[in-house]
């Protein structure tokens, strides 16, 4: 595993645990569901019910997958090698990633303007400063607008355990 694959996972683990009490369990996926379902108000239901479902998939696989002693909770330890596994983890992912980048899209012009980027991934918990530089990676148009192909590959991206010089590294870099 690359050391950028391990930062870009304790970062996501860091921010899947939302309350805050180092281990992540179902409430911390239901924080973070309603946070981003927040912040994608405008996109229709369709859209914000495939962000819940994925969220919930997330949870579950991790659950099914990793909570062996049934307690309910996933560790670090735990959650690091799994997550960076394609062959456990890779269906997940593209879930996850085709239904962010999609609620990120609610007029389905195939594009995400900033602002709304910006929200969602605020709303996830990402840095603001990390944000914009991830959104200036993915070299948006002249309109500052990416394609939601663009955001879906950059998601999957990040979980790769061998990628290294990714967009996605923008999101655990130290901003000045």
């Amino acid at each position: 595993m690359r050391t950028e694959a391990a930062k870009r996972v304790e970062l996501v683990f860091s921010l899947f645990d939302a309350n805050g009490n180092g281990v992540i369990d179902s409430d911390d996926f239901d924080l973070m569901t309603g946070r981003v379902l927040e912040a994608a108000a405008a996109s229709d239901d369709g859209a914000r019910a495939a962000v819940r479902a994925a969220f919930r998939r997330y949870w579950t696989t991790l659950a099914t997958e990793l909570d062996a002693n049934g307690d309910g909770v996933i560790t670090l330890d735990e959650f690091r090698p799994f997550v960076l596994d394609p062959e456990r983890f890779g269906p997940t992912i593209t879930e996850f990633a085709e239904a962010l980048s999609t609620v990120g899209d609610p007029d389905r012009d195939g594009l995400i303007e900033r602002p709304l980027f910006v929200s969602l991934m605020t709303a996830i918990g990402f840095e603001e400063a990390n944000i914009h530089a991830l959104f200036d990676a993915f070299a948006p148009d002249a309109e500052d607008r990416i394609t939601v192909a663009t955001w879906a590959t950059g998601i999957e991206d990040y979980y790769a355990p061998d990628m290294a010089g990714i967009p996605g590294d923008h999101l655990v870099a130290a901003r000045v």
